[in-house]
């Protein structure tokens, strides 16, 4: 049975921004990666103890376009705006995944003050030289789902398999669109801030890095680098897991929200 979710829209600087929120408790914000393509699903595993709110990016998902982005300080500041205008009862924790790690990393690192703990799961964003990510231009497409998922069978459930010509259309839309914005968003540096460890330093809350052992496309020899930059951190090694660790292994969930109210 599909997760139900509500659906909340705000305006955002003339950008309709569309938030799928589940659950009830402490206010949760979680910041997507570079695509929408697994949808929200994965919050259904912290919505027993937690408000799980779950905006899709300007540009991506559900929300409108936004032809004025141009780099990751326009994302970061579109979410203190609708941080203004959600006007929360309490600080939320604060979750980012894969690109929506780097964001929330610069969001932190600007805004700690905003946030209570802060959970990055395979962060992008340090672009370290010696730590390399895959390039996925040089990806073909049918090989991208074995880059999301150590267990390639998790990955596929969310890309067209033939059988649906209007699901393989809408989704062929949507990663142009998400594209589309990506690309001005990496037009600056590429998938990453070249000074991503300063912001890092200025990050004094509570923080819980995620990863995969088995990533293959942000490699988990990262995550010491990110714990190391980090004044209050500690990590989780998810085994035999790939980027795609909430979907691939959600008892990691179990974990997450256990820090978070710990």
């Amino acid at each position: 049975m599909a997760v139900q979710f509500e659906t909340l829209e705000y305006d955002i600087g003339g950008t309709k921004t569309v938030v799928k929120a589940i659950g009830e408790g402490k206010p949760v914000l979680f910041l997507h990666g570079a695509s929408t393509l697994e949808r929200f699903d994965f919050a259904e595993g912290l919505a027993d103890r937690f408000r799980v709110l779950c905006p899709s990016h300007p540009g991506f998902g559900f929300s409108a376009p936004a032809p004025h982005v141009a780099g990751m300080s326009d994302m970061v500041l579109h979410y203190l705006n609708l941080l203004d205008v959600l006007d929360l009862p309490e600080k939320p924790h604060l979750i980012g995944f894969s690109m929506g790690g780097w964001m929330a990393t610069e969001l932190a690192g600007l805004a700690r003050e905003r946030f209570d703990k802060l959970v990055l799961i395979a962060p992008a964003g340090l672009d370290d030289p010696a730590h390399p990510a895959t390039n996925l231009g040089a990806v073909a497409p049918q090989e991208l789902p074995a880059y999301l998922a150590h267990d390639v069978s998790v990955a596929l459930r969310y890309f067209p398999d033939g059988s649906d010509p209007a699901f393989a259309e809408a989704f062929g839309a949507d990663r142009d669109r998400e594209g589309e914005t990506l690309g001005r968003l990496l037009t600056p540096f590429g998938m990453g801030h070249p000074n991503l460890r300063r912001f890092l330093a200025r990050i004094t809350n509570p923080t819980l890095v995620v990863w995969g052992t088995k990533d293959r496309l942000l490699p988990a020899s990262q995550a010491p680098l990110f714990v190391e930059a980090l004044p209050n951190a500690r990590l989780i090694l998810v085994e035999d897991a790939g980027h795609f660790v909430m979907q691939e292994k959600p008892e990691t969930l179990r974990k997450i929200g256990d820090f978070l109210a710990g």
